[in-house]
């Protein structure tokens, strides 16, 4: 990001630009701050967008061909096109020899490394990954945020706060919007404004209803369950969640018996960084059998609430009773 940062300042800006990762926070700010930078305010004539897999590669060209009207270039957005995974060899040709007045942004989730149209735009451009951000980054970032709207909270209330809400940046800034005007009268945000206005991501939510189970604290276990319900979730959703934190808990294990540290585990167990040391902490309550047990009797009881065999309201209820037991 310091490299897309550096360009925005100094304006020296590259032909292309590929911005590609889970975090659309980060891909939604940075298109906006280049199309404002790299066009003059209004400009529409110099300007197109593109969006979707059924993107016309000939009428794009076409439009790359035309000289810019009374400007120094003519920009052209890409997003969710796919073009990185399949059928992007026209393009890959293209931007080979494109004209020097035009500029590219593409905007992607996922890429192939392996495709022509990212090795011709990493040769003619800059590529650059916005994945999920590090605690301390979101931290530094919340920080920023709220000293612009002159409040503060403490570091162990962000942490709270971000176990609460989750990592995503879009959720992030909704949720402290929200805090800023609960607290419009305050200085200082407290955990007790996070839990009176902020809502718990259900990811947060069967987090803790696992470590209640954890904690062999059944009562709370089936509190969580039947707030979920309360909040229309399906029961087999729940299982489904359920299980994912099982295996999830289950990779993180094996990863901390290997000696892998934080960091490593994060990236191999596809979890955010700042939630590594959570699962670390509850990892270490299980043993590898309990876990093992727990993923295969959740697959047992979907395909008895598929077979008819039991409601899927009590064949999960029944599920967090046994293994909070």
């Amino acid at each position: 990001m310091k490299s897309l940062n550096e360009d925005l300042k100094t304006g020296n800006f590259k032909q292309i630009y590929l911005l590609y990762g889970e975090e659309a926070y980060l891909k939604k700010q940075y298109k906006e701050r280049f199309i404002k930078a790299m066009l003059p305010e209004g400009d529409t004539m110099n300007y197109a967008y593109y969006e979707g897999k059924n993107t016309d590669i000939k009428e794009v060209i076409d439009l790359a061909e035309t000289l810019p009207f009374f400007a120094e270039r003519r920009l052209i957005v890409f997003e969710d096109t796919g073009l990185f995974k399949s059928a992007g060899s026209e393009m890959a040709d293209y931007v080979s020899d494109m004209p020097p007045t035009t500029y590219f942004i593409f905007i992607e989730n996922e890429v192939d490394k392996r495709s022509r149209l990212y090795k011709a735009v990493k040769a003619k451009g800059h590529i650059v990954e916005l994945g999920a951000q590090d605690e301390n980054t979101l931290r530094r970032w919340i920080q920023g945020l709220m000293k612009k709207e002159n409040k503060s909270m403490e570091p162990s209330d962000i942490a709270y706060f971000l176990n609460k809400v989750g990592a995503d940046m879009e959720n992030i800034t909704k949720e402290l919007e929200k805090l800023f005007c609960f607290c419009l009268d305050r200085d200082v945000i407290t955990r007790a404004d996070v839990d009176a206005v902020c809502v718990t991501q259900i990811t947060s939510h069967i987090f803790e209803m696992v470590s209640s189970v954890a904690q062999k604290n059944q009562r709370r276990a089936l509190d969580l369950y039947y707030e979920l319900l309360a909040l229309k979730e399906p029961p087999m959703r729940i299982l489904f969640l359920m299980e994912r934190e099982y295996r999830i808990l289950f990779h993180v294990k094996a990863l901390m018996n290997q000696g892998y540290g934080k960091k490593e585990i994060a990236s191999k167990a596809g979890v955010p960084p700042f939630a590594a040391t959570r699962y670390m902490d509850q990892a270490k309550r299980f043993r590898p059998g309990e876990l093992r047990a727990a993923m295969e009797e959740g697959a047992d009881i979907e395909q008895r609430v598929k077979t008819g065999l039991m409601t899927d309201h009590l064949a999960v209820e029944l599920f967090i009773v046994k293994h909070s037991a």
